[in-house]
């Protein structure tokens, strides 16, 4: 908790602020639905005397989950395809990629080449699309949700690729937007010198409500879709599974989340536990977490399984969740604290208020969870994700996997300094990233620059010289940093 809770709401003392927020989003033209939702998660803000906290006390480890390996054993192939023929593809797709300096969607970044062709997230996930039409002969339809910011430009994309076509069903839907919340007031925050920054996304947990008004569900079932497959578009490993929508199918569950073992470095991310009272399932997320319980929380003998986010849902189920709720399910509030700009710590404190999209599972009785490989989650979030994607780590097929070995990779560090922003990154990589072929870990302290062909092995380390540096053509890079060729004898 950034603040006291009272402290928090003493800002409400005056006339309701909410009134002015609702007043910007309708004179930017945001639809009623979009109010109610981020008035819902507002209230809760507001309103709250006890914490938001899940607490280890109340909750139940969640164990003994089926693998894919398992479900594969169970499946007739032979029919795997029923399922599969009536089940449709939804990608988030409304980031910008800020954390790594883009100013355009994140998913026409270019991960890496096929064929000698710049390959981006988007041509990726097309590709996959593609590939499973044509092998599996279903129509597979994909909708991405965009942002008003990535609209344009990824749907000018998806239009220009000759091989993919798709009539009946809404190939995006347009997620909403939310002012930040200037934490001094309670109010809109106002920032003249950039009114973009004034507004952030609700969370991907939005996705419920830009699908209910969007009119997605009704259009999917008029085309006899029973199945919605949901995951990140920078995550390139949530390929469309024929295995996976017949084992959904079999269960008759509502709801169904994909979660992958942890590992060390995965201590910090969600996972999902059984809630002791209900027995129902629940995401909880690390800001979730009280202080109290963070060593249960990151103890991944415990809590074996982490949330990848990506998710199965009947289409029937949800529709009638949503009507239930009116459109606004009630997903659990998250608490992020920042400046209205990220980049300036002196800037207005702002909360931006939102809501996870795996936290759903907690709404639907009888949800369950299968555990899925790393190969289904490669996720980029940094440039340091970025920097195995790029390498000789992987492999892009025909049929746009992303092929590795083992897919347990090493673990990166590049100095923030000069590798975090995409533009200094591709600055000091002119020819292709290094070979992680070799390595355990690499760790870049200060600014290098590499040639051609270097290669990387055991724990690479290069440290700050205190100046630009330069790595030569062909080296070799390791504990000691760039090896010697001087033998000694």
């Amino acid at each position: 908790m950034h603040m006291n809770a009272s402290l928090e709401r003493g800002c409400m003392a005056n006339a309701d602020p909410f009134a002015a927020s609702a007043a910007k989003m309708r004179e930017h033209g945001m639809s009623e639905l979009s109010i109610a939702q981020f008035e819902r998660l507002y209230r809760v803000w507001q309103n709250e005397t006890s914490s938001s906290w899940i607490r280890e006390s109340d909750v139940e480890p969640l164990t003994g989950i089926p693998s894919f390996h398992d479900v594969y054993k169970t499946i007739d192939h032979d029919k795997a395809k029923t399922a599969f023929a009536k089940t449709a593809f939804l990608k988030l797709n409304g980031g910008l990629g800020t954390s790594m300096g883009l100013e355009c969607a994140k998913s026409l970044l270019p991960v890496r080449r096929h064929k000698a062709k710049p390959m981006r997230f988007l041509d990726i996930i097309l590709g996959q699309v593609i590939t499973a039409r044509t092998r599996l002969g279903v129509d597979l339809p994909l909708t991405l949700m965009n942002s008003f910011r990535t609209s344009e430009d990824c749907m000018k994309l998806v239009r220009n690729n000759r091989k993919f076509h798709q009539e009946d069903i809404p190939m995006e839907i347009i997620q909403h937007a939310e002012p930040k919340i200037d934490l001094a007031t309670g109010e809109p925050v106002s920032f003249p010198s950039h009114p973009d920054l004034e507004w952030c996304p609700p969370g991907h947990g939005d996705l419920y409500s830009t699908i209910w008004e969007s009119g997605l569900l009704d259009k999917l079932e008029e085309h006899g879709y029973e199945y919605l497959f949901i995951s990140n578009s920078d995550n390139l490993g949530a390929r469309p599974s024929r295995t996976l929508a017949q084992y959904f199918e079999n269960t008759g569950a509502p709801f169904m989340a994909e979660v992958a073992v942890r590992t060390y470095a995965d201590r910090k991310g969600g996972h999902i536990v059984r809630d002791k009272a209900t027995g129902n399932l629940m995401l909880r997320e690390m800001s979730q977490v009280h202080e109290d319980d963070k060593a249960d929380a990151q103890d991944i003998g415990k809590h074996p399984y982490f949330n990848t986010n990506s998710i199965w849902v009947r289409v029937d189920a949800l529709k009638a969740k949503l009507a239930e709720h009116n459109g606004v399910i009630p997903l659990p509030v998250i608490r992020n604290y920042k400046t209205v700009d990220p980049t300036d710590p002196s800037s207005p404190k702002v909360i931006q208020l939102e809501t996870a999209m795996g936290a759903a599972i907690g709404l639907f009785e009888g949800a369950i969870c299968v555990q899925v490989d790393r190969m289904r989650f490669l996720p980029v979030k940094t440039t340091n994700d970025l920097f195995i994607m790029r390498s000789d780590r992987f492999h892009l097929t025909d049929s746009y996997e992303m092929e590795d070995g083992n897919y347990i990779f090493p673990n990166v560090d590049l100095d923030p300094r000069y590798y975090k922003n995409i533009n200094d990154f591709n600055e000091r990589f002119p020819y292709n990233v290094p070979s992680l072929a070799a390595a355990k870990s690499v760790t870049i302290h200060g600014d290098w620059t590499f040639g051609q062909n270097v290669r990387l092995f055991s724990d690479a380390v290069l440290e700050d010289e205190g100046e630009p540096s330069y790595v030569p053509n062909g080296e070799f890079v390791g504990p000691q940093g760039i090896e010697s060729d001087d033998w000694v004898v």
